[in-house]
């Protein structure tokens, strides 16, 4: 007995129990999306299902308590990378949550993988990083970008529009969107518009749709320009004659300011509200309860994003000092997904179901996307095989 307790007292003074402490240690996570401009409500989404989801967490993962540190990027590179600075060397947060934008996670992805910190995406996902660029510090739980849009693409093309005008912004993502969607439409595409990231005004471009009588558009125009967009376009008379079929335009974080204007419009994506299994029906549910809204997929892809990064703080048992062993925690994706069937690819990348949506006004008077059909069913993205990272 006295030789045990001596051990036990060398042991303490020599600094190798470290288990008590590391259960007081926090595990800090950083939050960093768009929370003020026309694109703010996407943001909030991704907080509150972010912060949902450490709630029913208990606000612990592994045995350790967590914090959460919300930035806003202001949608600006150079302020993103600066935010992200003060959450890897100030605030020393053991991942990182974000961001919306795909051109702010360009911004952003070397100086947090590069410190070998993980980033989870719960929302962007562009091809640069899905190739041969792939990183096994960065973890994707929504989509890679093209896909959502290839749903539109070959709904386009099995429907029989000969014509199509193609509507999206000046960025990164935009120009994903439209590769996604010309994978599957053979048609002709009568006009293809980039839209500054800061438009407001769309009328000349509706009235070019108005007079290329196109069988249907395809657009991509997340948050403010979305509703904008929305609005103006059943105000000119377009939503009755020229079909929309759209991404992230009509969804849930736009819906409250669009209403009956996006009534009847078309989405691609991975997840809707009605999506019938247990788990989702909860978070619906528990999302409206606690901020009388309805979730969208930035709320659920975030949600899925704690519950990740819980399933690898669990399989390591708390102790994140081992990085291979976090990643291949990570890679395991060891959580029941909002979404139903869910695994990463080589890639980081998801390989998942993807729907056709239609904006529905609900009983109560809100408004949501319900599913039409599934589209694609266990989809990987074209660009994993290029990847040769060790995830």
């Amino acid at each position: 007995m006295k030789t045990q307790m001596t051990l036990a007292a060398a042991a303490v003074l020599l600094g190798t129990v470290v288990t008590p402490a590391l259960a007081q240690e926090k595990i800090k996570l950083g939050v960093i999306v768009t929370l003020s401009g026309p694109a703010a409500a996407l943001g909030q989404q991704v907080r509150d299902g972010f912060t949902l989801a450490v709630k029913d967490l208990g606000s612990k993962m592994g045995g350790r308590d967590v914090e959460v540190v919300v930035v806003d990027d202001e949608l600006k590179p150079d302020a993103a990378v600066t935010k992200v600075k003060g959450l890897l060397e100030r605030e020393k947060v053991d991942f990182v949550v974000g961001p919306i934008f795909s051109n702010i996670l360009q911004a952003i992805h070397r100086p947090i993988t590069e410190s070998k910190t993980f980033l989870i995406s719960p929302n962007a996902g562009p091809s640069t990083f899905a190739g041969k660029d792939c990183n096994p510090f960065f973890y994707v739980t929504s989509y890679q970008n093209d896909q959502v849009h290839e749903i539109l693409g070959k709904v386009a093309q099995d429907r029989g529009y000969k014509r199509m005008y193609l509507m999206v912004p000046n960025y990164q993502a935009g120009k994903d969107s439209v590769a996604g969607f010309k994978l599957d439409y053979k048609g002709e595409i009568v006009e293809e518009s980039y839209m500054p990231l800061n438009t407001l005004d769309f009328q000349p471009e509706l009235s070019k749709i108005s007079s290329q009588k196109p069988d249907a558009l395809f657009t991509f125009m997340p948050g403010g320009l979305g509703v904008n967009l929305v609005k103006q376009y059943r105000q000119a008379g377009l939503a009755d004659t020229i079909p929309v079929l759209s991404a992230f335009t009509v969804d849930e974080s736009t819906l409250p300011a669009q209403q009956d204007a996006a009534v009847g419009m078309f989405g691609g994506a991975n997840w809707a509200p009605n999506l019938d299994n247990p788990q989702n029906k909860k978070f619906v549910a528990a999302y409206e309860a606690a901020y009388n809204i309805v979730p969208g997929t930035y709320a659920f892809q975030a949600y899925d994003a704690a519950m990740l990064i819980d399933s690898a703080v669990k399989a390591v048992k708390g102790d994140l000092s081992n990085k291979d062993a976090v990643r291949a925690a990570l890679k395991k994706a060891d959580f029941t997904s909002l979404r139903g069937t869910f695994k990463f690819n080589t890639n980081g990348y998801p390989i998942q179901d993807f729907y056709l949506t239609k904006v529905a006004k609900r009983p109560d008077g809100k408004f949501q996307t319900e599913i039409v059909q599934k589209v694609f069913e266990n989809y990987g993205d074209r660009y994993a095989k290029d990847c040769k990272a060790a995830n």
